[in-house]
Parts: C-alpha cells; structure tokens; sequence
C-alpha cells in the first residue's frame, strides 16, 4: 500500500491519504476513502457538535 492523493471534497484541495491512515481504515472496516482533508474534517465535526435541533425542557 502506498500514499494516495486525495482531492478534498469541500475545499478542493489535494490531500495525502498515508499508508498508515488506509491500514486505521482496513482494521476498522471502513470501505469508504476519506472525501474531506484533515482542515475540512475538523471544521465539519465542529459545526455538528455545536448541538442544535435539541429542545430547551423547562422543568
């Protein structure tokens, strides 16, 4: 296996998809390449952990 270059789905830049990160996603059984750089990947898991679509219960 060797490193892949991957275009960023969000952003459009090209990112290295490593040995190690494809063997991560082997054992883990993803089949999926990652679609978004390491940037774009941290933005995106930020903006859905601000929460939202949560209720506000008074007690």
């Amino acid at each position: 296996m060797a490193d892949k270059d991957l275009t960023c789905k969000d952003c459009g830049n090209t990112f290295v998809f490593t040995e190690g990160e494809q063997a991560f996603y082997k054992e883990k059984g993803f089949e999926n390449e990652p679609q978004r750089c390491g940037d774009c990947r941290r933005a995106k898991k930020a903006q859905n952990n601000r929460g939202g679509g949560g209720r506000d219960f008074r007690r």
